[in-house]
């Protein structure tokens, strides 16, 4: 019996103000625990919220960006439980009227094509952290404590909850990193997953191929990237496939994924919403919102990068990958545009973008935002290459000294003599004592071993520092093995 298996996703992501949400406490990462603390944040009795306004106008950003309605009055709630990390005993969240409704998600991979819809989009604060220590290989409740900071109590959140469609891992994936892109191309939130400023539980339930009844609903709870989320799916999955095939019950239960062990732990029984005993916010006024406001915020939008892909792959010919890559973060798409504006052949630019630039940002832990030149000096550097002036190996070099300081690559070539040799009279004279010094490479090359002549190539380009043209020097160097062999017999 196959098992058809029905996935939604609740992504909790943090928005990028600069402070929490209720209180004027500032938001950072790696800080002092229990450093970035107020009265109203640690839940102490006599203090009062008071709503951040950017907060809502980042979170109406979200909202109009993945393609949903923003409710103009909304109200907040106290979700009340008790847990280490809910200083106040409860939750401010939005409940019965959320700040957003609705919305729909296209998400693309090399086997699906699907629009992935949205159900509710709603502010909320986030809990405090918790600390396992100790906590050995088994579940966290052998921990042999556990701490709590509470800098992260009341930073601002979006709570984006998915319809239940989606029916693999990679579809989940794909839902979350689309999800993702969005809300850093909209600046909503840095999205930074090893940080925990984006964060996702997910629901699973399998039901046979042939009824039509779902099974029992299991949340599989913050997971940290999406590689854990697709391989936390696939273990449940399997977990659940195995219960189901002996006839055993999958109970309704919320889990913890292990990441070292590759497995998933029960943590507490699934709660019902009625157990949260949703209570108006007494604190805090229903929201209201000018309409104009909220049609300002949308007008104000940037290209969506589903959008920006399918422009890129028009506008300038480039491949659906090419595309892919280069919109994947706003810097790196605009940083391409503008080289491009500058009269620069678009396939060129993106080829060398891609290619040794990227790997420079990689290796120096940059980002396009932070490279000392500007997309202006990469498009005279890449128009030198175009048109002969300097050979790829001395545009890889030059290029490797702008990211080190701001220099005119034009400027940079006259002076250190770095234009591409082309005189075919002076690369015979360095082909000809190329060929005379390495006897063992002329006689591979005799023998049929072709990779000979590659390493010919190399010792010229050695000898001329990259400078000569590559071209010119595989039709001398042919010439002159041709020749050599004819000598020989």
């Amino acid at each position: 019996m196959n098992f058809i298996p029905l996935i939604g996703l609740e992504i909790h992501a943090e928005l990028a103000t600069q402070s929490k949400l209720f209180c004027s406490c500032p938001v950072a990462f790696a800080h002092q625990p229990n450093d970035l603390t107020c009265p109203v944040c640690l839940g102490l009795p006599g203090s009062l919220p008071v709503l951040n306004r950017r907060a809502v106008e980042l979170a109406v950003r979200a909202i109009l960006a993945l393609g949903g309605e923003v409710n103009p009055l909304s109200s907040f709630a106290r979700k009340n439980y008790f847990y280490p990390d809910t200083p106040k005993g409860y939750q401010i969240t939005q409940h019965q009227y959320p700040l957003g409704w609705g919305g729909k998600v296209l998400v693309e991979g090399e086997t699906h094509r699907q629009k992935v819809g949205i159900r509710r989009i709603h502010l909320e604060e986030d809990a405090a952290k918790l600390v396992h220590e100790g906590a050995g290989d088994g579940p966290l409740e052998q921990a042999q404590a556990t701490l709590v900071d509470y800098n992260r109590s009341g930073v601002p959140l979006i709570e984006i909850v998915s319809e239940a469609e989606m029916e693999t891992p990679e579809m989940a994936q794909g839902f979350l990193e689309e999800v993702k892109q969005i809300l850093q191309y909209t600046g909503v939130s840095h999205g930074r997953m090893e940080q925990g400023s984006l964060r996702v539980d997910c629901n699973i339930s399998l039901r046979p191929e042939a009824s039509l009844s779902w099974g029992q609903r299991v949340e599989l709870k913050n997971l940290a990237s999406s590689r854990s989320l697709v391989r936390a799916l696939h273990d449940e999955i399997k977990r659940q496939e195995g219960l189901l095939r002996a006839q055993e019950p999958v109970l309704p239960e919320t889990r913890h994924w292990d990441e070292r062990r590759e497995i998933s732990v029960a943590l507490r029984g699934k709660e019902t919403e009625s157990e949260y005993r949703y209570l108006p916010e007494a604190d805090l006024p229903p929201l209201l919102l000018e309409r104009s406001w909220i049609a300002q915020i949308e007008a104000n939008l940037p290209q969506l990068p589903g959008a920006r892909r399918r422009r890129l792959t028009e506008q300038y010919g480039l491949s659906r990958y090419a595309a892919r890559v280069l919109a994947d973060s706003r810097s790196l798409a605009d940083f391409y545009e503008e080289t491009v504006a500058n009269d620069v052949d678009a396939k060129l630019a993106a080829n060398w973008i891609m290619g040794e630039l990227m790997h420079q940002v990689k290796e120096r832990r940059t980002t396009f935002c932070q490279l000392p030149f500007a997309p202006a000096a990469l498009a005279r550097l890449l128009s030198m290459t175009a048109d002969g002036t300097i050979s790829s190996a001395v545009t890889k070099k030059v290029l490797d000294r702008m990211c080190k300081e701001d220099i005119d690559p034009v400027e940079w070539v006259e002076t250190k003599n770095l234009t591409q040799i082309t005189d075919q009279e002076t690369l015979s004279v360095v082909v000809d004592r190329i060929l005379k010094e390495n006897r063992a490479a002329v006689e591979s090359f005799r023998q049929g071993k072709s990779k000979a002549l590659d390493r010919l190539v190399g010792k010229v380009m050695q000898a001329t520092h990259g400078r000569a043209k590559p071209r010119l020097v595989h039709v001398l160097l042919r010439k002159g093995l041709a020749r050599t062999i004819d000598e020989h017999e």
